[in-house]
């Protein structure tokens, strides 16, 4: 077993679960979604990223450019969350809860199409 791929396949899987955990529930109740688990699917999705960079085939180069997709939707959904919460005088609506949501669902399309590759990589590398 080769523990680098363990790590690898570790974290596209555990971005991909934090990211769906955040998306779940009402997109635009407030309670329904929680900061630390959107900021910890930005890191995880970060660490993810860092470990696709070594990779030099062609899979290689998609699997990092979906994280990269992942990562600028997340980063722009905590922009907007931080926005909202620390700038704008209205604070958190449900308009602005609907905008972090969305761009987090995005990162999650791109979540589930590394994975997708992933276990197609996996499958083609067996036989």
């Amino acid at each position: 077993m080769n523990l680098e791929k363990v790590v690898f396949a570790f974290f596209v899987l555990l971005a991909l679960t934090l990211n769906f955990g955040f998306v779940m529930g009402e997109m635009d109740n407030v309670h329904h979604h929680n900061v630390y688990e959107l900021y910890s699917a930005l890191f995880v999705s970060l660490i993810a990223t860092v470990l696709k960079f070594g990779d030099r085939t062609h899979i290689g180069a998609v699997l990092l450019a979906t994280s990269l997709v992942a990562d600028l939707q997340l980063i722009a959904a905590a922009t907007v969350w931080g926005y909202a919460e620390h700038v704008s005088d209205l604070g958190m609506t449900p308009e602005r809860m609907a905008d972090v949501v969305a761009l987090s669902g995005g990162a999650l399309v791109a979540n589930i199409a590394s994975v997708v590759i992933l276990i197609i990589e996996t499958v083609l590398v067996r036989r």
